[in-house]
């Protein structure tokens, strides 16, 4: 069986699968400075409560963005699943997809990985749009190359901005407001933050489509489902991305 790990600014994602099927996955906050063996003592007590051996794990693959996790899970891996794992980004990790940027330039690791679910379920000429941390937006061609994309701050971090920013301004939920126009500050917040956001995705994803030719747009991420409601620009939304991704980049590596 596969642990596949994804680790964010703000979560991270552990998931078991078998034979290229997700069994279950699991989220903690990110915690740059947890040990291996504080890793395995989480893992352990959810492996039993879904009814799974750990000894059944053989392998394990994992994205960060978060550099200071990697030797961790690492070791993780080797001391309690005894195996090398496969770190998205080095040199003992292929990925099926090419990467067509300025030369120098690090992609980052969730950034390939989603690319690489997308084309698996799309096809070419797509975009692929992330709501974590920051909202990123990145776009693979007809050949199944990853050209490049657009990075914004992500909507949680516009929200915390604007209240650490302004002090009489409060911290609020993001979610959609009763009206465009707000009549208590809560909702004006409100306001601002859902429709100027949704307009941002819609505006952003609109100048791509002008620029290179997209067929289609996924989007992934816990907001995606909150701001599908009111737009038509994605084809499809898949929370399981980055994980599909992960599982079938392992798969991949297995042929190599």
């Amino acid at each position: 069986m596969l642990l596949a790990i994804d680790v964010g600014n703000t979560n991270s994602v552990f998931s078991v699968s078998k034979n290229q099927e997700i069994i279950t996955e699991w989220r903690c906050s990110t915690d740059g400075n947890m040990t291996s063996d504080q890793y395995f003592t989480w893992l352990q007590q959810l492996f039993s409560i879904s009814d799974i051996d750990y000894k059944n794990i053989n392998k394990v693959i994992v994205s960060s963005v978060v550099p200071d996790s990697i030797f961790n899970l690492k070791l993780l891996s080797k001391k309690y699943f005894n195996c090398v794992p496969l770190i998205v980004g080095s040199d003992n990790c292929k990925i099926p997809i090419s990467i067509d940027v300025e030369r120098g330039v690090n992609v980052g690791a969730d950034r390939l990985v989603n690319a690489t679910a997308a084309y698996q379920i799309l096809g070419g000429d797509s975009i692929i749009v992330d709501f974590g941390t920051a909202t990123t937006f990145d776009v693979v061609n007809q050949s199944g190359s990853y050209i490049g994309g657009v990075i914004a701050p992500g909507v949680a971090l516009s929200t915390k901005a604007l209240h650490e920013a302004a002090a009489a301004l409060p911290h609020v939920e993001v979610k959609r407001p009763p009206s465009v126009v707000g009549r208590n500050t809560i909702t004006c917040m409100q306001s601002g933050i859902y429709w100027g956001y949704l307009s941002l995705v819609e505006g952003i994803i609109s100048k791509i489509k002008q620029e290179r030719k997209i067929r289609s747009v996924i989007a992934t991420g816990g907001l995606s489902s909150v701001f599908s409601r009111d737009t038509s620009v994605f084809d499809k939304i898949d929370l399981r991305l980055t994980i599909k991704g992960l599982v079938h980049i392992s798969y991949f590596n297995e042929d190599k």
